[in-house]
């Protein structure tokens, strides 16, 4: 239980550090945030990928005032359900309609509060690190009265802007290289990301699912990190890792996706079982992660690279699947459950690589009657024309930057 001048110190403390940051970049997905009366707009993303400062730039561009309130202070140790009625009194006190409120769903009972606020005419917006339990318990209370978004680390675009760099391919390796996490992009120092998988594993899934062997979800964690763009399987890790079931190895990869830090892709078929049953490729959606946590992958460009891919293409789509028949092709690229783009990435193309790569896309666009592919490479531009299909060869920043 908070005493509601507590309540009221932290609001005030809070919204005077919220008011004096000072964002460098305008933020993308800006102009994407879903904003109607009496909707909750709920934004999720990993943490400190800058959900606080969309915010902050919600504000001075839509709004005259705001309340905002992180329940993560640790002033607010000990805030539970009864202490809502506290807060609205302070709410209401304050004649504010304006609500900005950071993982809430850290209280029981939160979503029958922003039910309650909707009710009396506020304008709520709802930020948090795990994306189920916003949705499903927002799902359950405001019956279709909540509108979401996802909020990534800086693209490549918003990387140049921040560090004032041109696109090309200096920058396009320094980006590989860093990933989009605004605090490690500025200070460059790898104990930032180190810390930051820690706050993941204990605040958004071990003490959340009642796991205490952190140990292993750390070494579960760092292994899919390691293994971006590979085939990962529910059995093979169960057996590398001493599981008795392959069950809870499974609750651990929907753990480690709710909260952002690695995301499974399935290989394309028509049939959901066999979607479920084949192996899943492994992508992070921030490639600082796989710099500064695995050592293997600092020497794999390769993998560098089309995982940078999948965090563009995700970043728009959550329709993506891989391709394999008799080859394979990266990323299918679908919206409303038509094919819209087919992508091969290779690193390098070169007498070794290039007839693999080039079949491998070629049988996808056959497969799906699309009569143009992409390739991306790191620094290559070429064009294949033949029987009506056309391969573009395109540079890593030009994709990037939709060029």
């Amino acid at each position: 239980m908070i005493r509601q001048e507590e309540i009221s110190s932290v609001l005030d403390g809070q919204k005077n550090m919220f008011l004096n940051k000072t964002p460098k970049v305008k933020r993308e997905a800006f102009s994407d945030i879903p904003i109607i009366e009496n909707f909750a707009t709920i934004i999720t993303g990993i943490r400190r990928c800058g959900k606080s400062t969309l915010l902050l730039q919600v504000l001075r561009n839509k709004f005259k005032d705001a309340l905002y309130l992180n329940f993560e202070d640790i002033r607010l140790t000990g805030f539970d359900a009864t202490d809502f009625i506290r807060l609205e009194k302070e709410i209401s006190r304050r004649g504010i309609k304006v609500l900005f409120f950071d993982e809430i769903q850290l209280i029981e009972r939160w979503e029958i509060f922003i039910h309650q606020l909707l009710n009396q005419e506020y304008q709520v917006f709802v930020t948090g690190s795990n994306a189920s339990l916003l949705s499903k318990e927002l799902g359950t209370h405001l019956t279709g009265r909540q509108l979401s978004m996802e909020l990534f680390p800086f693209s490549f675009t918003e990387f140049l802007s921040f560090k004032a760099l041109f696109p090309n391919k200096d920058s396009a390796l320094e980006y590989l290289k860093t990933g989009g996490m605004p605090e490690y992009i500025k200070n460059n120092h790898p104990q930032i990301l180190s810390n930051l998988l820690n706050d993941i594993l204990i605040r958004d899934i071990a003490i959340r699912h009642g796991i205490r062997d952190l140990e292993t979800l750390k070494k579960i964690a760092i292994y899919l990190i390691t293994n971006v763009g590979k085939p990962v399987s529910g059995n093979n890790l169960a057996k590398v890792f001493g599981f008795k079931s392959t069950t809870t190895i499974l609750e651990y990869f929907n753990y480690l996706q709710d909260s952002y830090l690695v995301e499974f892709l399935p290989q394309f078929n028509y049939s959901l079982k066999a979607q479920n049953r084949n192996p899943k490729k492994v992508y992070t959606l921030d490639n600082g992660f796989n710099e500064v946590l695995t050592m293997s992958f600092t020497e794999d460009d390769g993998r560098k690279l089309e995982n940078c891919v999948y965090q563009h293409l995700r970043r728009s789509s959550h329709e993506l699947y891989y391709f394999k028949e008799k080859r394979e092709c990266d990323f299918l690229v679908f919206e409303n459950n038509q094919i819209k783009q087919i992508v091969q990435v290779c690193y390098q193309l070169n007498d070794e690589n290039f007839d693999r790569e080039y079949q491998g896309l070629l049988e996808a666009m056959r497969f799906f009657n699309i009569s143009e592919g992409i390739i991306v490479t790191l620094e290559q531009e070429d064009e294949f024309e033949k029987d009506g299909t056309m391969v573009k060869v395109v540079k890593l920043w030009d994709y990037l930057t939709d060029k």
